[in-house]
């Protein structure tokens, strides 16, 4: 940059001679004016130059796809770009984008197989707010898919996960199902659970009235509720954060558990603690003595067995979210079930269950200290009253007034803790009344 001085004398030599008699530093208006002009028309063009060198960039959202020389029917192959590759504008056309990629080769692309900036920020302003979000599960991709922006197949896609690819689960949302063609809805609200029937109120104007009757043509048929799709907000080993659809995931459960679903959807299983069992059965009194308290005579000893390979001791007890095989609810899950390892029958077990809630992701596990002695606990949210506000650009479920849950496993023992300690309202309540009983069988007579 010039100094004053240095700009000074620039002017002055820019000035007519019959004119630098004048003092120094000092200018007739004549003189400084034309000179002035000159100086705003240089900075104008340098502005301009700035502006020109403002770079605009498109980002591959296909699998991989060509540049061609020219935009024709017949077309020469000048590259192959991939997903996520940033190619930079020369020149945009009808449909089509004139790019140059890092390797300064350059060609023609499609519109429609890149995005532009703004929605590759959107994107990374997607991965930046839930970086920090807990992870609620994991799960495995049966093949290879684009991540969107927003939960829905019609809604803009970029990020390509290979298939069998390992994702963290964050969040889920639902939205009405699309069929492709059809132009993106925003997520409509779940059915909210019905509430507990209660005896009627009375109405003291109707009393001594006879209600009137009704005809059964007049019966109105509820419409059907429109087919709903649940999607996952995922996050891949490279930190790409989209949705996808959770009918495309297989989330990770132990083979120990997943044969116990009973006809409902695994949400997620959580390690609670670990067991070890060496495999030896507890003595018990009969085993000491006979019934006439004459000890019994020992066993004869076995043949030599083939050696085997050794098995491993310890066994991981897990506390696991069920869900029906329905789309759409506006709960996250309904069961919560923990498997404990027991040592009189060396297998797993069912220590707990609670059935009927609204629950909601994540669960927490964390540890208390009870007698001096380290005890897991895990908890959990769900609603306190039918009411849930819905997301309206994700359809992500949250209970307007949650309630947190909490409990502690000592042993094989399931006991409450926290702070909440009220009674757990089963959302289901209904549902199970209004089921028929099973009918009694007749007594042989």
């Amino acid at each position: 940059m010039l100094s004053s001085s240095q700009i000074r004398h620039s002017v002055s030599s820019l000035v007519p001679t019959h004119y630098r008699r004048t003092p120094p530093g000092r200018l007739p208006v004549t003189a400084v004016l034309p000179v002035f002009i000159l100086l705003v028309a240089l900075a104008l063009s340098g502005c301009h130059r700035l502006h020109s060198d403002a770079h605009e960039y498109v980002y591959v959202a296909a699998r991989q796809v060509y540049l061609h020389d020219r935009v024709a029917a017949v077309s020469n192959r000048v590259a192959l770009v991939t997903n996520g590759q940033r190619l930079l504008v020369v020149e945009r056309g009808k449909r089509f984008y004139k790019v140059t990629t890092d390797q300064n080769q350059t060609g023609w692309v499609e519109e429609h197989a890149v995005i532009d900036q703004d929605l590759y920020k959107r994107f990374q302003d997607l991965a930046e707010k839930h970086a920090q979000d807990v992870v609620t599960a994991r799960a495995q991709l049966r093949d290879e898919l684009f991540v969107h922006v927003l939960p829905g197949r019609e809604q803009d896609h970029f990020y390509l996960i290979p298939e069998n690819t390992k994702v963290e689960l964050l969040q889920r949302g639902t939205v009405e199902k699309v069929t492709p063609g059809q132009p993106a809805l925003k997520p409509k609200a779940p059915p909210a659970p019905s509430p507990a029937p209660g005896p009627a109120a009375p109405n003291p104007a109707a009393a001594g009235k006879t209600a009137p009757a009704v005809s059964p043509s007049a019966t109105v048929v509820a419409p059907e509720p429109p087919p709903m799709e649940d999607w996952w907000l995922v996050r891949d080993p490279q930190g790409h954060v989209g949705w996808l659809l959770a009918g495309r995931l297989d989330v990770e459960i132990p083979d120990e558990v997943g044969g116990y679903a009973e006809g409902q959807r695994i949400v997620a299983a959580f390690p609670i603690a670990t067991v070890i069992d060496n495999g030896e059965k507890p003595k018990k009194p009969e085993d000491r003595a006979g019934k006439h308290g004459k000890a019994k005579a020992a066993p004869e000893p076995a043949a030599p067995e083939a050696p085997t390979a050794p098995i491993d001791p310890r066994h991981t007890e897990y506390v696991t979210l069920l869900t029906p095989l329905h789309n759409g609810l506006p709960y996250d899950f309904d069961q919560v079930r923990v498997f404990t390892w027991s040592l009189n029958h060396h297998r797993y077990e069912t220590g707990f269950r609670l059935r009927g809630v609204q629950g909601y992701l994540p669960l927490r596990i964390s540890e208390e200290t009870v007698n001096g002695q380290k005890e897991p606990v895990f908890s959990f949210q769900i609603a306190n009253g039918p009411n849930v506000s819905i997301d309206p650009d994700t359809g992500t479920a949250h209970p307007l007034n949650p309630r947190t849950i909490s409990f502690r496993l000592e042993g094989n023992m399931i006991k409450r803790t926290g702070a909440d300690q009220g009674p757990i309202q089963l959302t289901h309540a209904a549902e199970t009344a209004n089921k028929p009983s099973p009918k009694s069988k007749k007594k042989k007579h």
